[in-house]
């Protein structure tokens, strides 16, 4: 008997005041008829660090292994996630030019990233899409200014 594993769709986001700054990361977890919204931020940061723990968070919040949906306006994770990983995980976290940047992230993503099939979407930022303007939002106000 094969188990059906739970279907979630995800919108993530990540937001900086500065580059590096202060930034702030959005989750939107959308499960039947039920959301949840998470958001956090960090005072010294970079807007892929907040691209990339926006995705982490979320994947983390998932309580069992599910069937993921997840919408990133961004194309440093997507493209990360989908086609640079392999290779990077074959030279041992590496970039072929050297050093990877947020080393730490992409690693704790891809051990996440175990517990689940993902199927990841990007969609255009700020171009009208709700739920992407909504995870816009929870990551600009979880931004720390003070």
């Amino acid at each position: 008997m094969t188990t059906q594993l739970p279907e979630v769709t995800i919108y993530t986001d990540g937001a900086c005041s500065g580059n590096p700054g202060p930034g702030g990361w959005g989750v939107l977890l959308r499960f039947g008829k039920h959301e949840k919204a998470l958001s956090g931020g960090e005072k010294d940061t970079t807007n892929n660090r907040m691209e990339l723990q926006a995705a982490l968070e979320a994947l983390r919040a998932l309580r069992e292994p599910c069937r993921v949906t997840l919408f990133t306006d961004s194309e440093y994770l997507k493209k990360g996630i989908t086609e640079w990983l392999p290779n990077w995980k074959q030279r041992n976290w590496r970039r072929k030019g050297g050093k990877l940047a947020n080393v730490d992230l992409w690693m704790k993503l891809d051990q996440e990233m175990e517990r689940h099939e993902i199927h990841w979407r990007w969609v255009r930022g700020h171009a009208g899409n709700s739920f992407n303007e909504r995870v816009d939002h929870l990551a600009r106000n979880a931004i720390p200014y003070n």
